[in-house]
């Protein structure tokens, strides 16, 4: 397979349609490797405009995927990472995004709530010579849960917060780890109609909320659900 070809082909045909046209994450994406970053028995679809499974169990673990390329490139676009900033993820999956962010920011956590994928997405950071992003293995909602009571195991605030999945809300937990001026990314709703929503702290107590493009990802583990019962 000609790996060059393939990644010129996805930047060409999915990314720059999908309104992608900052050009230095056009440029990022031809440099990271993708397929260094894809279960071996998934190399083949490194380039192509679909979620790449990344365990064997996908009953179990229907949410540990590679999001499609182009709603990487979209989402990495609308955060416009700056090179001091620092970067929370929650979703590592194989490292991927970590990788890109890692490229763009000044420092990158991220945490994965599998321990073999966490190893994983260690070990390919590593191989990519990628140094300024840790990777942490946990449940990240409950890390949330223990910032907000006052022990901040996430060394918040965060200039740049990335949800690598969907959630129904935004807990107010995670916007209160951006700094002023911060921007969160999160896929929010339910299948069939999710937004990607871009969260920006303009001041103290005061969020900017915008939902420019639709998508549908699998939802991040144990984040809360919205009751469904109305009294």
């Amino acid at each position: 397979m000609n790996y060059e070809q393939a990644r010129f082909n996805m930047i060409e045909q999915q990314i720059r349609p999908w309104e992608v046209l900052d050009n230095q994450i056009l440029s990022l994406l031809a440099v990271v490797k993708r397929e260094d970053f894809v279960p071996l028995a998934h190399k083949a679809l490194a380039f192509v405009d679909m979620e790449i499974p990344l365990t064997s169990d996908l009953q179990k673990n229907p949410g540990q995927c590679m999001l499609a390329p182009k709603v990487e490139a979209r989402i990495l676009q609308d955060l416009a990472v700056q090179k001091h900033e620092k970067v929370l993820e929650i979703g590592t999956g194989s490292g991927y995004m970590a990788a890109l962010l890692a490229h763009r920011g000044q420092q990158v956590i991220t945490i994965e709530i599998d321990s073999a994928l966490a190893e994983t997405a260690r070990d390919n950071l590593q191989k990519a010579g990628i140094y300024n992003a840790e990777v942490r293995t946990g449940d990240g909602a409950a890390k949330l849960a223990q910032s907000v009571s006052g022990s901040d195991p996430l060394r918040g605030p965060f200039d740049v917060i990335v949800l690598s999945g969907s959630v129904v809300e935004v807990p107010p937990a995670l916007l209160s780890l951006l700094k002023v001026g911060g921007r969160l990314s999160a896929i929010v709703g339910t299948e069939p109609v999710m937004r990607a929503t871009l969260i920006t702290r303009v001041a103290e107590d005061a969020w900017r909320t915008t939902q420019a493009w639709d998508t549908v990802a699998p939802q991040l583990l144990n984040f809360p659900e919205p009751s469904k019962f109305i009294f």
